[in-house]
């Protein structure tokens, strides 16, 4: 009996040692913003890098393997994309609601050809888009041939 009883005690002490420990490490984040660390600056240059999205229907060409190409120039990242098609009309590093305002930058595409593994190639959008963090991602919009702005999250990560 005096075993069971030692035995609860010894869980009971634990649940609130736990419980007491979440509840001071939850108080300590709503009160202190989190900093995170930003990845080292990369020096000048240019670079292959992963490019991921959101999306199934916004990507990188299949040729591309997934990535694109990014230039590091006085600092500012750009990376170069080649998508899927041609109907991605725009881009805009931002949100949907402010891709329509007057002033906003919109990026224009390119014209690029895509080889596939089977040798047939294929001209497509491409978008030069800037860069502003390495591994995290960030608001990029799109607009389509149908003339609607839709907002995707994207993330730049892997330069090599």
């Amino acid at each position: 009996m005096r075993r069971k009883v030692r035995s609860i005690l010894g869980i009971l002490l634990l649940c609130c040692a736990l419980l007491s420990g979440c509840a001071k490490t939850g108080s300590v984040r709503e009160t202190e913003p989190m900093v995170s660390e930003k990845a080292p600056e990369l020096p000048d240059g240019t670079y292959t890098a992963e490019f991921r999205t959101d999306s199934g229907m916004f990507h990188v060409n299949e040729a591309c393997d997934g990535k694109g190409t990014l230039t590091v120039q006085d600092g500012k990242m750009t990376i170069h994309v080649s998508l899927t098609s041609k109907n991605i009309v725009n881009l805009y590093p931002g949100l949907a609601e402010d891709a329509g305002k007057e002033g906003a930058e919109l990026l224009e595409p390119t014209e690029d050809t895509v080889t596939y593994s089977d040798g047939m190639k294929e001209t497509v959008h491409g978008f030069d888009i800037p860069v502003p963090v390495l591994d995290e991602e960030f608001d990029l919009a799109l607009l389509g041939k149908k003339g609607t702005w839709y907002d995707h999250k994207v993330c730049v990560t892997n330069p090599e």
